[in-house]
Parts: C-alpha cells; sequence; structure tokens
C-alpha cells in the first residue's frame, strides 16, 4: 500500500495548502494520508471537515520540535484537535516564533538584506513564517542563487541569520500528545545524529515517557536504517509508521508517499482505528 504520514502545508513550512495536499495523495493512489506541520494545527483543523473519499483516509497529526543537542522531532496522531492544552501550548510556540522572525528581519536589515516583515507574510501566504519562506523571498530578491545557498550561508544552524525556536522537552511534548489522546512517534531517527547504542538509550528514555512508535520508513532512510529502526521498534514494542517529509517546492527532492506492506503498517493502522 501507498501512505504518508509525515507531510507539511502552508499551515507551517510547506508550499502545498491543505487541500492540494490531499488532491496530490488522490492523484498518486494514497490510502493514508495525515499532514504534521510544525508546532501547529491550523492546517489540519482548515480540513476538519473533511469526510473519506473511499480511496484516501486522512490522519490528524502535528510534529513538535523538542529540546535537544542535535535534532529530535516528535509526531502525534489521532488526538483531539479542539483539546484546550494543546492548542494553548502550541499557540505560545507559535506567538515566539513571530518574534523570532521579527529579530530575524532586524538582523537581516542590519546585514543589508532588504526584506520586510509584509514581504515574509505575502511569501508565507499567511502569518506564519519559517526559514523556507525567508531562503525563497532572497532567491526572489537575488541575494542567493537558490534556497540551498540561503541555508547554507546565512539561515541553518550557526548560520549569521540563525535564531533558535522555542521548544518543548521531550517528556513535555510526548505527554502534551498523550493528554490530547493522541499517540506519539519519533521522527526521523537518523536526524538525532546518535551511533547505535546512543540511539537505543534516548529510545528507552522516551518510552518511559511514553513513546508509542518510531517513524521507520522515510524518505531519506537507507534500507540499512530501516531495518535498524525496525529492530530497535521490535525491541521496545512499538508499532512503525512511514512518511515522506514532503514540503512541496520547499524541500526540493522529496516526493509524497512511501510504499509499505500492510503488515507492517497493521500495528498502528489497528491504534488508529480505536481512536
Amino acid at each position: 500500500m501507498k501512505v504518508d504520514f509525515h507531510t507539511h502545508s502552508t499551515g507551517s513550512d510547506g508550499s502545498n495548502t491543505p487541500n492540494e495536499l490531499l488532491n496530490l495523495a488522490l492523484e498518486k493512489n494514497i490510502e493514508y494520508l495525515s499532514i504534521t506541520d510544525h508546532d501547529t494545527l491550523d492546517g489540519v483543523k482548515s480540513l476538519e471537515n473533511f469526510k473519506d473519499l473511499k480511496k484516501l483516509k486522512f490522519v490528524p497529526g502535528v510534529e513538535i520540535s523538542a529540546e535537544f543537542p542535535t535534532t529530535l522531532h516528535l509526531l502525534g496522531y489521532g488526538f483531539d484537535s479542539n483539546n484546550e492544552r494543546l492548542n494553548k501550548v502550541l499557540e505560545e510556540l507559535q506567538e515566539f516564533r513571530k518574534k523570532r522572525n521579527v529579530l530575524m528581519i532586524k538582523n537581516m536589515q542590519k546585514l543589508g538584506f532588504q526584506i520586510t516583515l509584509e514581504e515574509l507574510k505575502k511569501e508565507a501566504g499567511g502569518e506564519l513564517i519559517g526559514r523556507p519562506h525567508f531562503a525563497s523571498l532572497m532567491v526572489k530578491k537575488n541575494y542567493v542563487s537558490n534556497k540551498q545557498e540561503a541555508f547554507d550561508k546565512y539561515l541553518k544552524k550557526g548560520a549569521p541569520l540563525y535564531l533558535d525556536k522555542k521548544r518543548l522537552e521531550p517528556k513535555d511534548a510526548i505527554l502534551l500528545i498523550k493528554e490530547a489522546g493522541g499517540v506519539v512517534v519519533l521522527a526521523h531517527p537518523y536526524q538525532t545524529k546518535l551511533d547505535e547504542q546512543n540511539l537505543d538509550n534516548l529510545i528507552r528514555e522516551l518510552v518511559d515517557y511514553g513513546l508509542d512508535g518510531i517513524e521507520a520508513y522515510y524518505s531519506l532512510h537507507t534500507k540499512e536504517m530501516i531495518e535498524r529502526y525496525k529492530a530497535l521498534a521490535k525491541k521496545y514494542d512499538l508499532f512503525i509508521t512511514a512518511g515522506s517529509d514532503y514540503h512541496g517546492t520547499n524541500k526540493a527532492g522529496i516526493e509524497m508517499g512511501i510504499n509499505i506492506s500492510k503488515e507492517e503498517l497493521e500495528a498502528f493502522l489497528n491504534i488508529l482505528r480505536m481512536l
């Protein structure tokens, strides 16, 4: 079967609207789709009246960035999108992001980049602005030749214009989703940049907090990685998921959809049916 439990819309830093993602998924014969925007439910909520289209089942999702020395992202599924505390915490994270964007603009202007908040809002198609929108605007104004150059020279961690965003502690992020009735999955484990033993230690710690699954199938995982993550899932009695991390034109080279056997996803699908 073909599924994608990890995609991003214009609700955060994707280039496709939520409805465009649905239509693309239908075109690609995807059976299950989840929109997992960063620290926001705006994209999911715009589809709350979505009805099954027989060939496609939509699963509400979110991706939360957790505090960690490298990268630690947690995916939530099947939660109550109207949960008061979940919405409050995500709104606080977005408010911090807006303040960060204003500081980034000031720093850009000090370096001679003539970029305004109004231009960024137009580029993002709304209030939720991320680094891909900065990069896209820098390309359009001929400050860099492509988005990758914008990130490499100015926007990646450690670069002159990078400012960190507010993150939740891993335990708090997991409990937030669980308390809203959802399940929690470790996204793209390779991005933690941990060796085999330290990744094992991290997963054991996250399981103690309530981790439910591992995103074993991912667009940039090698066959060896997939087998390693499946083994870790089995060791800690976790289900596995599959997602592309599709961002449209904001992350070149990643196509929507992951091919996986129904048997491998059965544990996750059974849980979703119960939520």
